[in-house]
């Protein structure tokens, strides 16, 4: 689905509230900055707060005055102290959440490289890929793709924060890293286009943010999370530690969703974006666990810890995203979020991805 430019890159467009918090965000956003006020989520203590939608959508809201921003918003509430203060909160509770999912992994003997590899090796998250390659239907594909958007139109950037607070070895390695993220300068082989392709194939709005309204908590958890790591100077070990597990386990996956659009008879440019994946993200493997969080271990030794951490936390909330996918399609109901019941406010009502129909089958030859 075809977009005007200035809409393609963003900003984006509102979301809907999920709850009292995000709705007195936006509705401050939707004026001139102004003091909010000093109780605003003072005492916030959601029973989970990854999976919250209130929370989630809170901080999505004020990290993205912080990417390319909300259209029609005022850009100075990207500093505005008490937003930045609400947003304090809420973090605190967020990476409380976090580190409480995971733990404080132990740095092996062998170093910070042989601790990430360990943590892959351990990962036994949901068998999603294997899914969406084998037997997902168009619709599932669709979802998928719709909760990816997210991310994926705004692919490397949370990483590049990393840049300036880094030097060395592993500044060197992530530039490298971010080079081939970037397409080294070419539009047309940004990994963000690629993908603005793939949605576009499967009849999907390829403008920026343009699903930010169905997809649910711990689908911007994983956003979230990135952010997090990225816009603390504190927290760049854990960042480049992300990265690092996000490459590790990038390659067989996207291999995986290649193969399944191809099943489901789709082209090379709506697979291009995986298949570009499979070749770069082996590559970036070595570089991101060797010389990237590598070289800024031996430079900083006291950031191992929070480097697979930074992977840890990346892994355990990518799995809980996979299980909703697999369970909301095991019970036969969509992963996104569904319109409301009647009695309940329009300002969490939904409507569902466009309909599309499948390309024809690839000819036998």
């Amino acid at each position: 689905m075809s977009v005007p430019a200035d809409r393609r890159y963003g900003p984006a467009t509102l979301p809907r509230a999920r709850g009292p918090l995000s709705t007195a965000v936006i509705e401050a956003l939707r004026r001139p900055p102004h003091d909010l006020p000093t109780d605003l989520g003072v005492g916030l203590d959601p029973a989970d707060p990854i999976v919250d939608e209130d929370l989630q959508l809170t901080l999505f809201l004020c990290y993205e005055l912080h990417y390319r921003g909300w259209l029609g918003v005022d850009e100075s509430w990207e500093w505005q102290p008490t937003l930045l203060a609400l947003r304090a909160r809420c973090e605190r509770v967020f990476e409380a959440a976090l580190r409480r999912l995971v733990g404080a992994p132990s740095v092996p003997a062998a170093g910070v490289a042989a601790g990430l590899a360990e943590l892959v090796a351990a990962d036994d998250g949901p068998a999603l890929a294997s899914r969406l390659q084998r037997r997902a239907d168009l619709a599932q594909f669709r979802e998928f793709v719709a909760h990816r958007s997210v991310y994926h139109l705004r692919e490397a950037d949370p990483h590049s924060w990393a840049l300036p607070r880094l030097g060395g070895p592993a500044k060197a390695a992530l530039v490298e890293i971010q080079t081939d993220e970037y397409g080294n300068g070419r539009l047309d082989r940004m990994h963000a286009e690629l993908f603005r392709r793939t949605l576009d194939r499967l009849g999907l709005d390829t403008s920026y943010g343009a699903h930010v309204d169905v997809v649910p908590a711990v689908t911007l958890a994983t956003n979230n999370l990135m952010s997090l790591f990225g816009l603390h100077r504190r927290l760049r070990g854990a960042l480049l530690g992300h990265l690092a597990a996000f490459e590790m386990t990038s390659s067989l996956p996207n291999r995986r969703y290649g193969n399944g659009l191809r099943r489901l008879g789709f082209d090379e440019v709506a697979t291009r974006f995986y298949d570009e994946h499979v070749e770069a993200d082996a590559v970036h493997e070595q570089i991101a666990a060797h010389d990237m969080c590598g070289g800024l271990v031996a430079v900083e030794p006291a950031l191992a810890g929070d480097v697979l951490f930074g992977a840890a936390a990346g892994l355990a909330v990518d799995r809980l995203f996979a299980a909703h996918l697999l369970d909301s399609w095991a019970d036969g109901r969509s992963s996104l979020r569904t319109p409301a019941p009647p009695d309940l406010p329009p300002t969490v009502s939904l409507v569902a991805l466009p309909a599309v129909a499948p390309p024809s089958p690839p000819a036998l030859v």
